[in-house]
Formats: structure tokens, C-alpha cells, sequence
């Protein structure tokens, strides 16, 4: 094989490419690039469940095939300092070149290299890069880490009648964002494992793509964009019907501006101790909006911030980066708390952001 190519084209391309690589000391291929030069260059990466390619525009002036471990390569090509660089297979192994620099990368068997699954069947709907994006960063957060409930452990995606819906839940809490006017009339509905969320969103966000296309039958995604392909497996289970346990309406409401909220939760992490617990005080006919924290070792606080507020009194506790953990997500500066009573959810939405509902659990004490 013998290519050349320019740093910028390459690096990015291995950079994407290796987040999708596998760590298993049993099956060293996995943490391995593939180059195939023939017609184009294709750079390829799996860990079994999840594969990428990356087109690379080149000139090829010798065709050929070979895989070296990822860590290796991006290294290299990030402490090479030029411009132009030529890759060339030297008795097995890659040699890469770039103003008077050298570097040899050991080679590992390229035929042990899984083949990556092909392209479903099914027609993908084109929706935006960014709006994908943003819609699976603002939610995977509140998916469950553990795999035990595959259900629970993945991100619901919905593409609807050209609205496209992400939600996520571990439970305790659960994440819905809204994109409304995708552009596309088809109608897909996914479980994507946690990881390959996360592989994704980092995917699309170096991604110089306006738009992309998301298609899926029953065993798998595909998410297409200019030279990228990636592929992963989908969870074959049923998302809980979580619209069911969303109150209709709130017995107290707070309106707090953002900002104040995340300080009050900034300092109470550091008073709540270990368990983490925030008390809630609310009493809107004396206009009072007051958090509490405490814990045997650094003692206690309660702050009051400035709030809106109707209803009726309430006392309720929850876990502070259950609350914490979705101020990102919401695009308006004033947030709205929705309390549905005494040991019912708490649902979190943005005054103007209506495409963003957060419900989160209170703790039992």
C-alpha cells in the first residue's frame, strides 16, 4: 500500500475512528485501524457491537490492506508537524513519512479484522447533524450505566411525523428533548445502548456534515454522513411508557432563575455529604423558596434564592445531582419546578424551552 494524504484529513479521520475501537487483550485486531487502499482510502474500526468508516480522500499509487493499533497511530500523527504525509507498507508493516520524519508502526494480521455490517435495507430519514447531536447530549446522562436492564440502559429515539424524540431513563430520573422539524416524513423508533450513544454523539460532533442519515431495521442503526459510516447494534426491548407517570399538573411551582439554582446546588454538594441529599422548603404565601443540606462532618447550610411561587407548602428531599445533572441541557435562563405533592416526581422545564422535560424522583425520608 502506498497513499498520500494530508495530516488534517487523516488525524480527524483516526480520531473518530478510534473512539470506536475495542480494548480486549484477547482479540488485539480490536483495538486496531484498518486501511484499505483500492478504489479510495476507507479507514475502518470495531468492538464487535459498534463499527465505523471513514472515506479519506488520498492518491493511492500502490493498492493494499493493513491494520495497526489506533493509540499508536493517532500519536504519531499528532506529533508530526507537516502538512503532507505518505503511508507505506514496509515488509508488513506502515511506514509513515512527513518532512524528513519517519515513523515505523508494527503491523497486526488485518485478516483477523471482523467485517463490519452492511448497510439496512431500510430507507434513513436525513435529519439535521447538529439536532441529532443535541438531542442525544441532552439526555443520555439520565440512562442507567448498567446493562442489567437493557431498557433502562439506552436511549429511546423516536422520529415521528418530522418530530424527533430522545428520552432516557435510570428510573430515579428520566431526560426528554423534543427536535420538531426534522424535514423527514419517516417514522423510526430505537433503543441505543449507552456506550454507542456516547460513541455517537462524539462522532456527530466532529462531523462537518450539515445533515446525515439515520435509518434501522430491528437489529441494528446506521448513521451516514459525507465519508462517515457508523453502525451499532440496537436493544431489542420495549422503552417504558413513561408519558403515564408524567403529573398533569403541579400542587407547588417555583419559577428560579437558572443561574441561582446552580449555585444553590453548587454549595449544598459540599454540605450534604456523602448520601448528597437536598431539602426543598416552599411556602409561597410567605414568598419563601429555601434549600437545605447537612452532614455530621462539614456541617450545614440553607439558602434562600429569589422565586415565583404558587400552591401550597411543601418539604421534599432529593438527591442533589439528580437536579444538577439537567441544568445543561435547558436552553432558557428561568427554569420552572413542577411538584406534584409529597413523595410524587418533580418535573424540571425551561420557561422558554418547551422542547425539554425533566422528571426526577424524590428520596424517601
Amino acid at each position: 500500500m502506498k497513499i498520500a494524504t494530508t495530516k488534517e484529513k487523516i488525524l480527524n479521520a483516526t480520531l473518530l475512528a478510534e473512539r470506536v475501537t475495542g480494548k480486549r487483550e484477547s482479540l488485539p485486531i480490536l483495538s486496531c485501524i484498518r486501511f484499505d487502499a483500492e478504489k479510495e482510502t476507507i479507514m475502518r474500526a470495531t468492538n464487535l457491537e459498534a463499527g465505523i468508516e471513514v472515506r479519506i480522500p488520498s492518491e493511492i499509487t500502490e493498492k493494499g490492506t493493513i491494520a495497526v493499533p489506533a493509540t499508536i497511530l493517532s500519536q504519531t500523527l499528532r506529533s508530526i508537524s507537516g502538512d503532507s504525509i505518505k503511508l507505506t507498507t514496509e515488509e508488513g508493516n506502515l511506514l509513515i513519512e512527513s518532512r524528513g520524519t519517519k515513523t515505523l508502526i508494527k503491523s497486526v494480521p488485518h485478516e483477523e479484522f471482523p467485517s463490519l455490517p452492511t448497510t439496512t435495507g431500510a430507507k434513513g430519514a436525513e435529519i439535521s447533524r447538529e439536532r441529532l447531536w443535541h438531542g442525544l447530549q441532552a439526555v443520555s446522562y439520565a440512562a442507567s450505566p448498567s446493562m442489567i436492564r437493557p431498557d433502562l440502559g439506552s436511549v429511546y429515539l423516536s422520529l415521528e411525523d418530522g418530530s424527533l424524540t430522545a428520552v432516557a431513563t435510570d428510573s430515579f430520573r428520566l431526560a426528554e428533548k423534543k427536535i420538531s422539524e426534522t424535514g423527514s416524513k419517516k417514522n423510526i423508533e430505537l433503543l441505543i445502548p449507552l456506550r454507542h450513544s456516547l460513541e455517537l454523539q462524539h462522532i456527530l460532533e466532529r462531523l462537518d456534515e450539515e445533515n446525515v442519515v439515520l435509518s434501522g431495521d430491528d437489529s441494528q442503526l446506521v448513521v451516514a454522513g459525507g465519508p462517515l459510516r457508523y453502525v451499532s447494534r440496537i436493544v431489542d426491548a420495549t422503552f417504558p411508557n413513561y408519558k403515564e407517570i408524567v403529573p398533569k399538573k403541579a400542587s407547588t411551582e417555583a419559577t428560579v432563575l437558572k443561574a441561582d439554582l446552580a449555585d444553590m446546588l453548587r454549595k449544598a454538594r459540599v454540605f450534604a455529604g456523602n448520601d448528597q441529599h437536598l431539602g426543598f422548603h416552599m411556602y409561597p404565601k410567605k414568598k419563601i423558596f429555601t434549600a437545605t443540606a447537612r452532614s455530621n462532618d462539614v456541617g450545614e447550610m440553607s439558602d434562600s434564592v429569589d422565586a415565583a411561587l404558587s400552591g401550597e407548602d411543601l418539604d421534599i428531599n432529593f438527591h442533589i445531582g439528580y437536579i444538577a445533572e439537567c441544568l445543561a441541557s435547558i436552553e432558557s435562563d428561568s427554569v420552572t419546578l413542577g411538584f406534584a405533592g409529597l413523595g410524587k416526581p418533580l418535573v424540571i422545564r425551561g420557561v422558554s424551552d418547551p422542547s425539554f422535560m425533566y422528571l426526577v424522583m424524590p428520596l424517601n425520608r
